[in-house]
């Protein structure tokens, strides 16, 4: 039994001080008790630790490569995803695993506990498979057994390179699946994920409503056997345009007449909505995937988060292409951007949580969803998904309760987090990944060939 007792801890009551978490040799809380004396590992401020729910792990290596303008005076989301393929001309199986598992320790080292892989790499440059065919889910796997994240894998399925159903172009060839062998990929990638500890989850990833049949999208609750459901949702302007000029209606109406939302579903951006939309689709109870940074980075538009919030609308939040990895900072772009739209302040605070509160308690709900996973509470019968902020930070010292998850999202970053478990793991100790020089020296030999071909 691993015994952790923190002097602040947030628990599904609230705030308490002096409390004892006991875990189990499961990775699963078995008890929590406030108000005891000290004893096992002291700790500060103890949050429990979200998930990351949308992640392509691989655009990490894309980092700050893509911020020149070239000739063309619109560069785009639509620009940005042409040099995207043409990166992905050059990666090999070896290279993915090891910047899988730099974006996972980096994650890791942000306080989330959990990487949910939108993972839609699956074939060789060219398009043909792999003897395994699902050898790319593999090496994400491999790279989780290294870095001792929670992981929810997410098989994409690509049919099409848009809704008239053309074919896919060469930088698109490597997701391409017919039904049937995308049906075996994902059968053999949750049999391989087995080998991962009983926290790993499973789910399925319909593309997008552009790349897939309204047939796939019906058939992914089947194919993820109970778990999430994720699809990218009304991003782009020009997405919005296409399927209303191929459906007769806007991505989020034609989701919402055409499929069974629930809690299981997470749809990934939604910063295409209208105010009718925002409000139906949060009725339904399915979770926003939300990726602040990357949203701004790419110009795709700002969710309506007020509007969502007030209507009882769930999020979560995710990382996305891992340019930039920070939990804090995915939280104060997403309040900005609702301030800055609206010309406000506190924008998605309420009179009874402050912004920080009420985001942070958010996203761990949310993402639990999202995940599939038993996680996002301080409770016994949760995995031990937890996050250590220190209590001696110059903007942490002498603050408590929701002012501190305030000071953690608003003045502070990654600096303040000092452990991190997942499923009771104990992966980052006094701020660093217990792996850090093995996974970042790994990630440095796959980097040279890679920017030497670019």
């Amino acid at each position: 039994m691993t015994k952790l007792w923190a002097q602040q801890a947030l628990l599904p009551s609230g705030w308490a001080r002096d409390v004892l978490v006991e875990i189990g040799a499961d990775g699963r809380i078995a008890a929590v008790t406030p108000g005891q004396p000290a004893t096992g590992q002291r700790l500060g401020i103890l949050l429990p630790a979200p998930v990351n729910a949308h992640s392509h792990a691989f655009q990490r290596a894309m980092a700050g490569l893509t911020e020149a303008r070239g000739p063309d005076p619109s560069d785009s989301f639509w620009t940005w995803r042409k040099l995207m393929y043409r990166f992905l001309d050059n990666l090999t199986p070896e290279q993915v695993e090891a910047i899988t598992a730099l974006v996972q320790m980096e994650m890791l080292e942000a306080g989330y506990a959990t990487n949910v892989e939108f993972h839609y790499l699956h074939h060789q440059p060219g398009g043909a498979p792999y003897d395994d065919l699902a050898e790319m889910s593999n090496r994400i796997i491999s790279a989780t057994d290294t870095t001792g994240i929670g992981l929810t894998l997410l098989p994409v399925q690509y049919q099409y390179g848009g809704c008239d159903r053309r074919a896919l172009t060469a930088g698109q060839i490597r997701f391409g699946n017919d039904p049937d062998r995308f049906a075996r990929l994902a059968g053999a990638a949750r049999t391989v994920l087995k080998s991962l500890p009983a926290d790993a989850g499973f789910g399925i990833a319909p593309h997008s409503l552009r790349a897939v049949t309204p047939e796939a999208i019906a058939n992914a609750p089947t194919l993820a056997h109970g778990g999430p459901v994720h699809l990218h949702l009304a991003e782009q302007i020009a997405e919005v345009e296409e399927i209303y000029a191929a459906y007769g209606q806007r991505p989020v109406e034609w989701l919402l007449s055409h499929a069974d939302l629930t809690p299981n579903w997470c749809l990934i951006h939604c910063t295409q909505m209208q105010p009718h939309e925002t409000t139906a689709l949060a009725r339904t109870g399915a979770i926003a995937g939300l990726c602040p940074i990357t949203e701004s980075s790419l110009g795709d538009g700002i969710f309506d988060g007020v509007r969502w919030m007030n209507a009882a609308g769930r999020i979560t939040i995710g990382s996305d292409s891992n340019i930039r990895i920070s939990l804090s900072e995915e939280l104060r772009t997403l309040d900005y951007s609702q301030r800055l739209r609206d010309h406000s302040r506190a924008a998605l605070a309420t009179p009874d949580q402050s912004t920080g509160r009420r985001l942070y308690d958010a996203i761990c709900s949310g993402g639990a969803h999202a995940a599939g996973r038993d996680t996002g509470q301080i409770a016994p019968g949760k995995w031990a998904d937890l996050m250590a902020l220190d209590a001696g930070h110059i903007d942490l010292a002498d603050q408590t309760g929701d002012t501190l998850l305030d000071c953690y999202i608003f003045a502070g970053d990654d600096r303040m987090i000092r452990d991190v478990w997942s499923a009771g793991r104990h992966m980052v100790q006094e701020g660093r990944h217990r792996h850090r020089d093995q996974i970042t020296a790994a990630y440095a030999r796959a980097m040279k060939p890679l920017r030497d071909a670019l």
